[in-house]
């Protein structure tokens, strides 16, 4: 495993860093995961308070002797602070949940703006983070943004933090705060963790296959996921990527390339792979949804996340396809969840990470998937699965 050393504080911590939003449904499969990554080498892993399940079963694992082995990341949410006392109040539930008395890179969960900084601010977030740190509870504070890199950069200088989070891969290297924000971090000595490396998976599966094609040619073989980390671990600006590790296949094999990838590695031909995959991808992405599944749940049940999946998969496995995969996983089910339900309230827009227009975007997904053909298309789904 290769290592990069936190500039704050000189932790050494693996370049690859277990993302514990999408566990493995079996439990006893995650326990081997996350045992199998800590022996070779992961020692960062990273959850979230939204996220109590992943929480309380990384804490059941690392009670079983590994705590002192590895850096847990966790978050708290600021949307959830209303008043002085839920600081501690969530602390103290991811404290029991992770089984530990201390924190080793604390966030504020998808911190949008200063305004949202400076509401904490007057709660008294700061004689809360000072008195964490004094009681060693919170060694690292820093916090997680989706957003413009002008707003991040704000962020950045708003106050002494001791990490930052940022979404970055190849397709959105000048998106969000990117490769702007992400050198203006590293160049004041603030350690980058990076998240959604593959987009939620998007960079991986189900890519047009002149992607495949760009990759099936290059001068040497690798997976679609090698290459989008690779291409990430070529910044030495970057020190922890993420994964979203849920199965024993790809843990190895990102334990592998974080094993062998180098920081300014990359050649010409490298870079030149990479535009080509970017200009396909970029024609062929209709909405810029990454699964984070923060604008959920919405009151009236739609599956946002899901629904702008489907509808993506149309430019890339075809009308049909995308179709039945549409209906069966919105539409087929006891409690429906498809985009036609949307009632526009808004309130799935204050937290999307991506900004994205869900309720324009969803009444396109309904007009485009629940067409004339969608009814009996669901029909006789419907009625396959009977037999």
């Amino acid at each position: 495993m290769n290592y990069r050393i936190n500039p704050k504080n000189g932790d050494k911590l693996s370049a690859l860093g277990f993302g514990c939003m999408r566990f493995a449904k079996d439990e006893n499969e995650v326990e081997k995961q996350i045992i199998y990554a800590i022996e070779n080498g992961v020692n960062y892993f990273d959850t979230a308070y939204i996220y109590p399940k992943s929480e309380a079963i990384l804490g059941r694992v690392l009670a079983k002797g590994y705590r002192d082995r590895v850096k847990i990341a966790t978050k708290m949410p600021p949307y959830l602070v209303k008043k002085y006392e839920d600081l501690d109040k969530i602390f103290n539930a991811e404290l029991e949940r992770l089984q530990t008395d201390h924190i080793d890179y604390y966030f504020l969960h998808m911190l949008t703006d200063v305004n949202i900084w400076a509401r904490l601010v007057n709660l008294g977030i700061l004689k809360w983070i000072e008195e964490k740190k004094l009681a060693g509870q919170i060694i690292n504070i820093g916090f997680s943004y989706h957003g413009g890199r002008d707003e991040f950069k704000k962020l950045v200088d708003i106050f002494d933090w001791e990490f930052c989070m940022i979404q970055y891969n190849f397709l959105d290297e000048n998106k969000q705060a990117g490769k702007e924000g992400l050198e203006y971090a590293a160049a004041i000595g603030l350690p980058v963790m990076i998240m959604e490396p593959l987009r939620g998976g998007k960079l991986v599966t189900n890519l047009p296959k002149e992607v495949y094609q760009v990759w099936d040619q290059a001068y040497v073989n690798r997976s679609p996921a090698e290459w989008a980390f690779r291409w990430i671990w070529n910044h030495p600006e970057v020190t922890v990527v993420l994964s979203g590790m849920n199965s024993q296949s790809m843990v190895e094999e990102n334990i592998r390339v974080a094993s062998q990838a180098e920081a300014k590695d990359f050649t010409a031909a490298d870079f030149e792979l990479f535009n080509q995959v970017t200009q396909i991808l970029s024609e062929k992405i209709k909405i810029p949804c990454t699964g984070c599944n923060y604008c959920l749940p919405c009151p009236r049940g739609v599956d946002i996340p899901t629904c702008f999946s489907t509808y993506n998969d149309r430019e890339i496995e075809g009308k049909t396809a995308a179709l039945s995969k549409y209906i069966m996983q919105t539409s087929v089910k006891s409690q429906t969840s498809n985009a036609s339900l949307c009632s526009k309230c808004g309130k799935c827009e204050s937290h999307c990470p991506q900004n994205i227009k869900i309720r324009d975007e969803l009444a396109t997904v309904a007009k485009t998937m629940e067409g004339f053909y969608y009814k009996p298309t669901r029909f006789l789904i419907k009625q396959f699965m009977r037999l």
